[in-house]
């Protein structure tokens, strides 16, 4: 009779469990843009700490990461530095386009090594002669560079100033080249000028002369770990993560502003 009470309880406990007994919840592997290392590293510390599973990152340019989910590179969640690299992907049927979502937004940052005395108050000062060298994300591929060129065009400079850029891999290599004087300014997200005790910000773009820049994300369409990728991303659309988004600048997309339809 014991060894049945035993049995009984052994069973009603495997019952309520959500996991099998002992296993550990699933690992997600997430590709996000390069942009997004420090933010979420600090939010996917806090979501293992609360025994929500683990998370492995690939960090990378947003167009990079395109081409290796395109190629079948293992992923299950996402997070692009824009619309045209999450775009790639969905085309491909490697993301399902059902569960996109604009994640996050940032604004564009034109920066100087700090110290060197260089007054950057609007893109004008851009111009100026002594500005030889502007490092700029690659605005054939790298999204920041895109939202650069589209900057440079509304203010009607792009055509000017074109001789002057430098383009780059990633944004952080942006930001290193003003950092390190190898640039004499940069055009790069706020979030990363935010992260550097090395460059001063001249001044941020706004207004009608600045691009809308958006994050989006999307779940892989065959992920064997879809539940896992799905708690995730609600956790980063979580109000916890959001504070830690917001310490690093990152601002929330308006409600407005909904993913686009499947093209």
């Amino acid at each position: 009779m014991f060894r049945v009470g035993a049995f009984l309880v052994t069973v009603l406990v495997g019952l309520v469990s959500d996991t099998p007994r002992g296993e550990p919840p699933e690992t997600i592997t997430v590709s996000a843009a390069v942009s997004l290392t420090d933010a979420l590293e600090e939010v996917a510390k806090a979501y293992r700490a609360a025994g929500n599973g683990e998370v492995r990152f690939n960090f990378g340019p947003s167009n990079m990461l395109a081409r290796q989910i395109v190629n079948g590179a293992p992923v299950d969640l996402f997070i692009s530095a824009d619309d045209a690299q999450m775009d790639v992907a969905v085309a491909s049927g490697a993301m399902d386009p059902a569960t996109r979502v604009n994640l996050l937004s940032t604004r564009l940052a034109v920066v100087a090594r700090r110290g060197s005395g260089r007054r950057l108050r609007d893109w004008r000062d851009l111009e100026d002669p002594s500005i030889r060298r502007i490092a700029v994300g690659d605005p054939a591929a790298v999204p920041a560079g895109v939202y650069a060129k589209e900057f440079l065009q509304r203010v009607g400079a792009w055509d000017r100033l074109r001789p002057r850029l430098v383009p780059v891999s990633t944004v952080r290599a942006a930001l290193a080249a003003a950092a390190n004087g190898s640039a004499d300014a940069a055009v790069v997200y706020e979030t990363d000028a935010a992260g550097s005790q090395s460059v001063e910000v001249g001044f941020i773009v706004s207004g009608p002369q600045a691009p809308t820049i958006v994050y989006p994300a999307a779940i892989a369409t065959h992920t064997p770990n879809r539940a896992a990728a799905e708690r995730f991303l609600k956790y980063l659309r979580g109000s916890e993560a959001r504070s830690v988004f917001a310490r690093f600048k990152f601002l929330i997309p308006h409600p407005a502003l909904p993913a686009p339809a499947p093209r």
